[in-house]
């Protein structure tokens, strides 16, 4: 794509994220409806006070006399005209508010909810921190702009063009000026302004990727100062905080020079109308020009020009003040829609069947699988698992366990092959139901900011307080919970950060127990335990694995004895499969693997 075809793109881009944040105003319409109706009348009356203003100023002027009745009159109606303007002004703001805030509201719970829907692979290239930097830093950014920036641009908007019409009504001659200096504003502004917008979305990339850098740091403090890596660590946030600050700066100071800029040119416009108005009054109370002539002006007629010309030439200059804003808002604004916009999970099919009565009779039939297209996982893998039985993974890191698990709960889909659930591929299952027909126990445990006996219950919608204590019981973590200061109610912190990683497993554990369905996933489910506890879990997990499919991933070898079938994984293909007595008698991969972790 050409450079020219490039920037088309983004211009288009650019005005498409426009109309989309105006289509979360519009959803507010009745509010926005009298917010326009308010900005036209406060304009209005803002306009109408530099003519009474003019006015009172030939009443002054009068070769004839003062006509202070004239003078108090127009002075009256000026100052009710700047009252009201100012009280419609604030009541304006506070509308602009709350109609940002809605539109800030739906556009952070639609992307929340839009991250419900994503599928995993999206986690998986995605920093958990640039994703928080757009709910809240770039979202935020974008009420800023709508609150204030919104109601500054419909303001600046009529009396741009309000001014010009009595502009044009006072003194034809006089704009000529601003024919000459408006368009030089215009073009400064919008070649400013291509060159600024990239600089806003570097900006905030980088803000994002600082995000994600503390982010992933943080939550790895505790092996950080292990391995006395805190410098290293220190430096490399230095690195990426300088790089978001060298973005900032440079989107910030290069936006600068808009104001100042324009700015000067129309002040030099204001000037310039000055120095006309002065020269047509002079000709015209001289006499040189007639009344009713085009050149013919009178001294309050200057004067409401010059106050006119504010008017006209300060929005300009406000709108180049606050257009950098404006494109920090949209580059914050395309991220999030980024977001919006990515593809969720594959929807079911029209004709998806919805699950009653799972047996748990789960096949996989010559499956080739690859996280991308140039590297493939798996590698023909072909298995049975029978209802009620114990299929066990092992082999070594990076053979393709995990994955197996997450194409059976169908956070994947195969490149080629089939996967079926009682007799049906899975792909023709709704993909709800297929994901109920799972419990999982992992070795990445995940409790949430609540108490003990919620995070239990999260494992079955409405369960009572008697059945969290029983699987607790079950899962040998009854006792420790007792002990706890308020018992089950006991508050835990972010991810349970308060109590040990065996008692959080403990705890997830239970979670499982808890629930009914009649498949079961064990990915590492003793790593954090103790041998002692570990023999108790075993117990327990006996249990839970009664009369439910289970698909087991471990490395401690001495926990799957029992399983009815072991597939060993290797190189994404199974070389060999069996139970533990027939695989101990081949002498292969397996049996040398359990010997030299009791040798």
């Amino acid at each position: 794509m050409s450079k020219k075809n490039k920037e088309i793109t983004k211009e288009k881009f650019h005005i498409g994220t426009l109309f989309r944040l105006f289509s979360y105003v519009l959803k507010s319409w009745p509010l926005f409806i009298v917010a326009v109706v308010m900005t036209l009348t406060s304009n209005q009356l803002a306009l109408l006070g530099p003519k009474y203003s003019g006015v009172a100023i030939d009443a002054i002027a009068n070769p004839d006399g003062v006509d202070f009745a004239l003078v108090y009159k127009n002075v009256i109606y000026m100052i009710i005209c700047y009252a009201t303007s100012a009280v419609l002004s604030y009541v304006l703001a506070v509308i602009m508010i709350n109609i940002s805030q809605k539109v800030v509201y739906r556009m952070r719970k639609q992307l929340f909810e839009k991250l419900t829907t994503l599928p995993v692979g999206f986690f998986d290239t995605t920093a958990t921190g640039d994703i928080i930097s757009r709910i809240s830093y770039d979202i935020d950014t974008v009420n800023s702009s709508l609150s204030h920036d919104l109601v500054q641009v419909m303001t600046s908007l009529y009396a741009v063009i309000g001014s010009l019409i009595f502009m044009w009504k006072i003194s034809k001659p006089m704009i000529i000026v601003f024919v000459i200096t408006v368009p030089i504003s215009i073009l400064f502004t919008r070649y400013r302004s291509k060159k600024v917008r990239p600089m806003f979305r570097e900006r905030s990339k980088k803000l994002g990727e600082l995000n994600g850098y503390a982010e992933e740091m943080l939550s790895g403090c505790r092996t950080i100062q292990v391995y006395n890596r805190e410098k290293e660590i220190g430096s490399r946030f230095d690195a990426r905080n300088n790089d978001a600050m060298n973005a900032f700066y440079k989107a910030e100071y290069y936006a600068s020079a808009m104001g100042p800029s324009v700015n000067f040119i129309n002040n030099l416009s204001i000037s310039l109308v000055m120095i006309l108005g002065g020269i047509l009054y002079m000709y015209s109370a001289s006499g040189m020009v007639k009344a009713g002539s085009m050149f013919f002006i009178t001294l309050g007629g200057v004067a409401q020009f010059v106050q006119y010309s504010r008017k006209f030439a300060g929005p300009i200059n406000e709108f180049a003040n606050i257009l950098h804003e404006f494109q920090s808002a949209f580059s914050a604004a395309e991220r999030v829609f980024r977001i919006i916009d990515e593809p969720s999970e594959k929807p079911d099919k029209l004709n998806a069947v919805t699950l009653e009565n799972t047996v748990g009779d789960v096949r996989f039939n010559d499956v080739f699988f690859g996280y991308t297209q140039d590297k493939t996982i798996l590698h023909g893998v072909s298995l049975n698992a029978a209802s009620g039985k114990t299929i066990a993974i092992v082999g070594p890191t990076g053979a393709g366990k995990t994955t197996i698990i997450n194409l059976l709960m169908r956070f994947y889909d195969v490149n080629s092959g089939t996967i079926t659930l009682d007799g049906l591929p899975i792909y023709d299952i709704k993909r709800e139901d297929l994901r109920k027909a799972y419990t999982m126990v992992l070795q990445d445990t995940w409790l949430f900011h609540g108490t003990v006996a919620e995070n239990i219950a999260y494992g079955k919608e409405g369960a009572t307080l008697d059945e969290v204590k029983a699987v607790a019981k079950a899962a040998k973590i009854h006792n420790y919970i007792e002990h706890l200061p308020d018992g089950y109610n006991t508050v835990l912190s972010d991810d349970g950060i308060n109590i040990s990683k065996g008692q959080k497993q403990l705890i997830t554990i239970a979670r499982a127990m808890l629930s009914d369905a009649p498949m079961l996933i064990l990915d590492e489910a003793t790593s954090n335990v103790d041998s002692r506890t570990e023999i108790q879990i075993q117990e327990a997990l006996s249990k839970l694995m009664e009369n439910r499919t289970c698909f087991v991933i471990a490395h401690r070898l001495s926990t799957i004895k029992n399983a009815d079938l072991i597939i060993v994984l290797q190189n994404g293909k199974i070389s060999e499969q069996g139970n533990h007595e027939a695989l101990m008698k081949c002498g292969g991969f397996y049996s040398k693997l359990y010997n030299s972790q009791f040798d």
